[in-house]
């Protein structure tokens, strides 16, 4: 059953700038995202879309859930997945979520992240 759909889309270039603030990396990807993203912003933007299209298939946006809470990563065949922790985690559990679906696509401008949250 799906319990849960978020969607987000936002610009490469608004990441790009960001990324470049420690401040805002270390609050926002985990040290094995940051491996993975630092030589390309249109997965680091990917990444982003994913973490708030999954806060909002929880319902709470990031008030309740931390960026870094949601990290992403990838399967060696390139397959985005969500790892939780924290806050993030303790939804997942009370709402019986057992699978999370992500897709993300980009383009150089663009990244679009959906997400569904199945029980």
């Amino acid at each position: 059953m799906i319990v849960g759909i978020g969607t987000d889309l936002i610009e490469v270039g608004r990441v790009a700038k960001a990324y470049e603030k420690q401040a805002f990396r270390s609050r926002v990807y985990t040290g094995r995202e940051q491996e993975l993203i630092s030589t390309r912003m249109q997965t680091a933007a990917g990444n982003f879309a994913v973490k708030e299209a999954v806060a909002k298939a929880f319902g709470t946006g990031f008030r309740e859930v931390a960026p870094i809470e949601i990290e992403v990563l990838r399967e060696p065949s390139g397959r985005p997945y969500v790892v939780l922790s924290g806050r993030a985690e303790g939804i997942r559990q009370e709402r019986a979520v057992g699978t999370i679906h992500v897709s993300i696509s980009n383009t150089k401008e663009y990244a679009v992240a959906y997400v569904v949250l199945e029980a």
